[in-house]
């Protein structure tokens, strides 16, 4: 075991330690020698109070006397393998002999220590024993941390537009392949990159995530390339980057055709030789990652317009997977909102139903804003329902509709009317791409291809604000 291991398993609170003996002195012995290693220690009299105990506390190790009343340590121990099969049981006792012992260890005891038993030797079998049993905790707890990550990503493809897509994704998945990712804001493009990565064979390697657009170029070098200190104003440490991070993994880059020209550049050298040289450095670093890109615009216009190097296309798309919108996979809307609402229910407190009503208002929405919007709608209405079937009023999907399908009210003026179309659609757009950006007005007002100063006043006359977009 090394250093790094015991010390994380020895702090303070870190082991739990039940002692049981109907002898106060030697029950007290037993809770200072286990707080001793900075151990929690709860102390039983019987056996009958420890197992009361162990049922609602989990003790990673129980430390018990053999002769108690009623109820022996042996008993103890049968009740405890069958209730807490993870537990560790050392049982002590006083009139040792190799029967009980063989007896003992054949029922799933971890030690047999006879009194007056050494106190480095007891001590010895708690680290042992306690290290083991939590280790194994938290192996468990990440197991099942990993487990209901993978529910909540559950990938919903009863659409047979969405079904071609996930066949695809299953030849890609266990290859090495950079993997390009083509889809609207919204459809789900960085669910997909992680499950590519979660069906590969480097599953359990990392898997990081950047959204290049919400970046300036600057930091999004030290972001990806990592730097060394003093690199520049606030590097009081070196970082290592994401490529650095990812070894054997899987790098993820969002919305990579807003990167700029130059940035573009630097990320082919990395694709071409697989180093990186961190800033404020000059040694170059081997990486070892699998990049899997997405965009939401047309990089072969991007081409045509000289704003993507071609070069750097044909490194991206290797394998291409293009994700339908919503609108065109309608046979998900009822699974995906089905979802949302299990996924939602426990954070508002109350389940979720959805009348007919509000089934037919969702599969008739055209869904500009994909499934990003239909999971905000589905949480917004659990909240707003208050526990009531989930209405069409509770949706909030008429703004969206009009966008979608514009229905000018004929008792309006020509010039009233096109002001109120063009507003909604300056609105939505906008929104789409402050969302994407994570509320960098920079990146927005590229992608809308308007100046920032253009995006600003757009903002500020339809009341947006950078923070409404910011994810973390």
């Amino acid at each position: 075991m090394n250093s790094k291991m015991t010390d994380a398993v020895w702090r303070p609170g870190g082991l739990r330690v039940l002692v049981v003996d109907d002898e106060p002195d030697v029950r007290l012995g037993l809770r200072m020698l286990s707080e001793s290693v900075g151990a929690s220690v709860q102390a039983a009299a019987n056996g009958e109070q420890a197992l009361e105990t162990a049922r609602e506390w989990r003790p990673h190790v129980v430390v018990s006397d053999i002769t108690m009343g009623r109820m022996s340590g042996i008993d103890l121990l049968r009740e405890l393998r069958a209730c807490l099969p993870d537990t560790r049981v050392i049982l002590v006792t006083g009139f040792g002999t190799i029967e009980l012992a063989v007896t003992a260890m054949g029922l799933g005891a971890s030690h047999f220590v006879t009194k007056p038993f050494d106190n480095e030797d007891l001590l010895a079998a708690i680290r042992r024993f306690g290290t083991e049993a939590v280790l194994a905790e938290r192996a468990l707890r990440m197991d099942s941390k990993r487990t209901a990550m993978s529910a909540d990503r559950a990938f919903i493809a009863e659409d047979p537009a969405m079904r071609a897509v996930l066949a695809r994704l299953d030849q890609v998945a266990p290859t090495t392949m950079s993997v390009l990712i083509q889809g609207a804001s919204g459809v789900g493009k960085e669910l997909i990159a992680r499950t590519i990565h979660d069906r590969s064979k480097n599953a359990s390697k990392p898997f990081l995530a950047v959204n290049t657009a919400a970046l300036p170029d600057a930091l999004l070098e030290a972001e990806l390339f990592g730097h060394e200190k003093g690199a520049f104003t606030g590097a009081d440490r070196a970082r290592q980057g994401i490529f650095e991070q990812a070894q054997g993994g899987t790098v993820f880059l969002d919305e990579i055709g807003l990167m700029s020209l130059g940035f573009q550049g630097k990320l082919l050298r990395v694709l071409q030789e697989r180093v990186v040289v961190p800033l404020g450095s000059i040694d170059p670093k081997p990486v070892d990652f699998r990049l899997v890109s997405a965009t939401s615009r047309d990089l072969k216009e991007l081409m045509a317009q000289g704003t993507f190097h071609e070069d750097l296309y044909y490194r991206l798309q290797v394998f291409t997977l293009e994700v339908p919108n919503l609108r065109d996979r309608p046979r998900d809307i009822r699974p995906l909102a089905a979802h949302f609402l299990k996924k939602y229910a426990a954070e508002v407190a109350r389940p979720g139903v959805l009348s007919e009503s509000g089934l037919s208002a969702l599969d008739t929405h055209a869904w500009p804003g994909n499934v990003r919007e239909l999971e905000n709608c589905i949480h917004r209405a659990l909240v707003l329902s208050g526990g009531k079937p989930i209405c069409p009023e509770h949706l909030g999907l008429e703004e969206n509709a009009r966008w979608s399908r514009p229905i000018v009210d004929p008792s309006v003026s020509y010039e009233e009317g096109k002001r109120r179309v063009v507003d909604a659609f300056q609105r939505r757009f906008l929104e789409r791409a402050l969302d994407d950006s994570d509320g960098n007005v920079s990146a927005a007002a590229r992608s809308c291809g308007l100046t920032r100063a253009a995006v600003q006043r757009i903002m500020r006359a339809q009341g947006l604000t950078r923070e409404q977009f910011r994810r973390s």
